[in-house]
Order: structure tokens, then sequence, then C-alpha cells
């Protein structure tokens, strides 16, 4: 990892959106402050979806309005209407992924809409995150593939990025929605929008379902990604998605990547506090790295001592 290179723990909002358990807000604003405190530059802490389609994100306001401005500087709220971007800064976020799928069927699965209706909305949210100085993302999910139409091409994804009103969003975020790219493709997909889109940063959001996350997440970084997603113990996947898993695991990304921050002792709170996380969920834990953690080669000083 680069120091140009951002990590974003996507725990709180991806990784819990297929629990079905609702984490108590004081647990969410707990791990937001432990995963800041470690060092992880980013935290997405939740989402402006109906309740009632994914439960896990019905206190998403109430933990924004628990955290502090200068650390709602490093959190993410991910939204796919104006309207619930408006909701989420009135409670204090400044930071949003406006979220559409390249694939059209996707996109009517997740939102319930078709993605020229959310590109068209798109000025509205650019214009609302604007007013109060904030960031705003162009999150493209099944940027690779989708689960009802398969392969997704390439030109597709570059016609969203270039089209004139996503010119104001400040990044674009390529999603493996369904984990099913291979490191050629994502190098290659990150290299075409950057050169497509001067002046915007790339981010890297990847799943682990078919075992290459981590290298995606490394070829993403090679072609010039500036920040990569992962979750804790590889929770996540999304509810209208069949096929999709886990999240790249957070663990799994910091153990080979490597940040100047981490040091084994730190990377041993982490595993700690996901163990702890999980089992409060009832989910298993996906994260080779954490795997690895327990071994018993305690000779190497990744390995946890007790």
């Amino acid at each position: 990892m680069t120091p140009a290179t951002q990590l974003r723990d996507v725990t709180l909002r991806d990784g819990l959106q297929l629990t079905g358990k609702l984490l108590d807000t004081e647990k969410k604003v707990e791990l937001t402050r432990l995963l800041l405190g470690w060092g992880v530059d980013a935290v997405e802490i939740g989402a402006m979806a109906r309740p009632d389609r994914v439960p896990p994100m019905a206190n998403t306001l109430e933990v924004i309005a628990a955290l502090t401005a200068d650390e709602l500087q490093h959190c993410w709220i991910w939204a796919a209407t104006p309207r619930g971007i408006a909701r989420a800064i009135d409670a204090g976020a400044r930071n949003f992924e406006y979220c559409l799928s390249v694939s059209d069927d996707h996109n009517l699965a997740n939102v319930g809409r078709s993605t020229e209706a959310s590109m068209a909305a798109l000025p509205e949210a650019v214009d609302r995150v604007a007013a109060v100085g904030g960031q705003l993302q162009l999150t493209l999910a099944t940027a690779f593939t989708c689960p009802y139409r398969g392969v997704i091409d390439p030109d597709r994804v570059l016609e969203l990025v270039t089209d004139p009103r996503a010119e104001a969003t400040t990044t674009v975020v390529l999603c493996d929605t369904l984990g099913q790219a291979v490191p050629d493709q994502v190098e290659q997909l990150v290299r075409w929008v950057l050169g497509a889109a001067p002046g915007r940063a790339v981010v890297y959001h990847g799943h682990d379902t078919w075992g290459l996350g981590v290298a995606n997440t490394r070829a993403a970084i090679d072609a010039g990604a500036t920040m990569v997603d992962g979750a804790l113990g590889g929770l996540g996947g999304c509810p209208f998605a069949p096929g999709a898993s886990g999240n790249t695991a957070t663990e799994d990304l910091l153990f080979a990547l490597r940040p100047n921050w981490l040091t084994p002792p730190k990377f041993s709170e982490i595993v700690r506090a996901a163990e702890l996380l999980l089992a409060d969920l009832g989910e298993p834990n996906r994260s080779k790295a954490a795997q690895g953690a327990r071994s018993e080669a305690r000779a190497f000083e990744w390995v946890i001592s007790a």
C-alpha cells in the first residue's frame, strides 16, 4: 500500500446488510471510533436505505448524530436518492456515495428504478452535497458482472462515468458486486476510468466470492486506485444480487498491504475485535488472515500469542 492509498472499512454498511440483525447505535459508534483510532482512513457507517428492505440500516441517522463533526469527516454514507442525502445532511453527514447500478436490471432490484432515473436525479444530489461543502462519490454497482445479465460491457461503465451529469462527483467507485472479476479486468477498468475522467479519483470495492478479493484490490492499487474497501471478517454482500457473498476482509487487506500504521499488536487488536463482532452477529469469520493469526506458528510475529 502506498501512502496515497486509503483503506475504507465498510463493515457497518455493506458488511451488515445481509446479516438481518440491527446492531445497536452504541456498538456502531464504538466500532467506528475503534477503526479510526487504529488508523483506518475512512469508515462507511450506514446507508439511507428503507428499513423494511434493509433492516440493519434502520439506525443510520442515529449513528450520524452520535459522532462528532471531526469524526464525520472520515465517515461515508451510502445513498441512492437526493432525499436520502438531504436527511443525512440534516443529521450531520458530509461524505456520500451516490449509488446506481451499471446494469439496469440490478438497479431496478436494488433501488427500484432504472439506471437512467438514478442518473437523472444525480444533479440534485450533487447540488445538495456541494451546498454543505461535502464530497459525493459516483458509486457504480455491478461494474464488472450482473446477476441477471452476466458480463458488463466496459463501454457502458465509461458512458456513465463521462455523462455530464456525473462530472461534479469527486470520485468513481467501481464495485465488483459479485466478486467475479479477475485482476487483469480490474486493472484495465481502473485505468480506463482514470483516463476517461481526469481529475477524478477511483475507489475499488471488491468482494471475495471467488477468492480474488485481495488480488483484485492489489491490481486496482497498481492501476491507480486511491481508496479500497474491505469489511471485518469478510462480512457482507448485496441482498438484491443472487450469488453475492462477503466483502474482501479488512484483515486480509491489512495483512497484504501493510499500511505504515499497522503493527502486529495492532493487527491482533483488530482480529480480536472482529471476532467479538462476528460472534455477536452469529456470522462466520471468512478472513484468511484472521485464521492465520490463530495458527500455531508462534515464531511468526503476526500470530496472536494468546
